[in-house]
């Protein structure tokens, strides 16, 4: 289980807006408990459906889009990917439910991001998965018109020494 010091917190000031956000999170995590002993196959299809639509929010940012039956048929394993692109489609999932159903025992270390990151990459057969990036990257989006935007850039390339906790 993760720890955290909330003793240096008592000597903050707190907007309102954040302190009336806490209050709602608090709430709503009691909510959320309710559900969970109350509802929990309700739960469970709402994860699931969180899941897809997180995989395929991630992979369209990668131009890599696919019909919502398709997804569906590749998240339920009910089919086999056809190409590259499903394969991604698979590895994002893979990751996915790793971290839904391990999380407190995945601690943010760079060592296990890596190795999310390579579990990510290994059935479209990438070799740089689980490998610190070596060049800068972009996120860009090509227009209908052939115009190129850049919808995101990453953090610049940080040459990464590894420690013995890492």
């Amino acid at each position: 289980m993760r720890t955290f010091d909330y003793i240096r917190l008592a000597d903050q000031t707190w907007d309102m807006d954040i302190l009336n956000l806490v209050a709602k999170i608090h709430e709503y995590k009691g909510r959320q408990d309710l559900y969970i002993r109350q509802k929990p196959v309700e739960l469970e299809r709402l994860i699931e459906i969180a899941k897809i639509q997180s995989t395929e929010a991630s992979n369209k940012i990668e131009g890599i889009v696919t019909t919502s039956t398709r997804m569906k048929q590749l998240f339920e394993e009910k089919t086999t990917p056809r190409n590259r692109e499903e394969d991604e489609i698979m590895g994002y999932r893979d990751v996915l439910n790793t971290i839904h159903e391990s999380n407190e025992y995945i601690p943010i270390r760079p060592s296990y991001i890596l190795q999310l990151h390579r579990d990510l990459l290994k059935r479209a057969g990438f070799s740089y998965g689980g490998s610190f990036k070596s060049v800068q990257n972009y996120v860009n989006e090509t227009k209908p018109d052939g115009t190129v935007v850049t919808r995101f850039t990453p953090i610049a390339l940080i040459h990464h020494r590894r420690n013995k906790n890492g």
